[in-house]
């Protein structure tokens, strides 16, 4: 059984799984579905066809499965699926999609959205994420697994974050950001690789020492880009760390790719 304090306002057709907690005045819509332990604190706001993964705690004054802010957006029946054992904190804001992309916004699991983090329409955002305060992303960006954005960083919309990468607090990011890098500034450029955070995950000396060979290599000032980057497939195709940066490069995207400053 679900336990629902009185100040709470639940629709009849919401989904509620055993162990589901709703605190003091938070509202739950009619098409929302909560898994086994979810608990939304007080004052939480869940609307929309939005589904929240098994013991995701949501803190007070959270508003998740609002509609996209687009000027395109007519009412569609959009979804907001975010997985499990994610820490919404205070003020965050997550949106359902729009039918302009997959109609989907997804978050996945085990994530850190710190207070008054973003979520725009139709992003994918990946596992073991943490979010600063105030970190935004704008619509149909794409964020990998174990990726930090910094406090009062905004990423651009269409722009992708491989996994592993750093964003530093207030940068401004309009390009995309290769698997382990680390970027800064406004508009971001980037910095170099993301050693603590691969340290701190466990990452092999090999595969780190693999990774600096290949950021030297592919920003060295010698050749084209394409030259470089067609050196570094061959020289390492060994490394699956180097193979994920030479994929993600090679795959279609919509935003240039972040580079180093001159």
């Amino acid at each position: 059984m679900a336990d629902i304090h009185s100040t709470a306002l639940v629709s009849p057709g919401a989904e509620l799984a055993d162990g589901v907690i709703i605190g003091p005045y938070s509202i739950v819509g009619p098409q929302v579905k909560l898994h086994e332990g979810v608990h939304l604190m007080s004052h939480v706001v869940i609307a929309g066809v939005t589904e929240i993964g098994a013991d995701t705690v949501v803190h007070p004054f959270a508003s998740l499965g609002g509609a996209p802010q687009h000027v395109a957006y007519k009412g569609e029946e959009t979804q907001l699926i975010i997985g499990a054992r994610n820490v919404i904190r205070e003020h965050v804001t997550m949106h359902t999609g729009t039918m302009m992309d997959h109609g989907v916004t997804r978050v996945g699991s085990d994530g850190l959205f710190m207070t008054a983090s973003h979520v725009a329409h139709d992003c994918v955002v990946g596992d073991h994420v943490v979010f600063a305060n105030n970190a935004t992303l704008g619509g149909h960006v794409k964020v990998g697994d174990f990726v930090f954005l910094g406090g009062l960083s905004a990423v651009h919309q269409h722009t992708r974050i491989g996994r592993y990468a750093f964003t530093g607090g207030g940068a401004v990011i309009t390009k995309d950001v290769i698997p382990y890098g680390s970027v800064w500034g406004n508009h971001a450029h980037l910095e170099g690789l993301n050693l603590v955070g691969l340290k701190r995950r466990g990452f092999s000396r090999e595969a780190i020492n693999n990774l600096r060979a290949t950021y030297r290599l592919m920003f060295a000032p010698e050749g084209t880009f394409q030259e470089r980057l067609e050196d570094v497939a061959d020289t390492y195709a060994a490394s699956p760390e180097v193979r994920e940066i030479v994929e993600f490069i090679r795959a279609d995207a919509n935003r240039p790719l972040c580079m180093p400053s001159l």
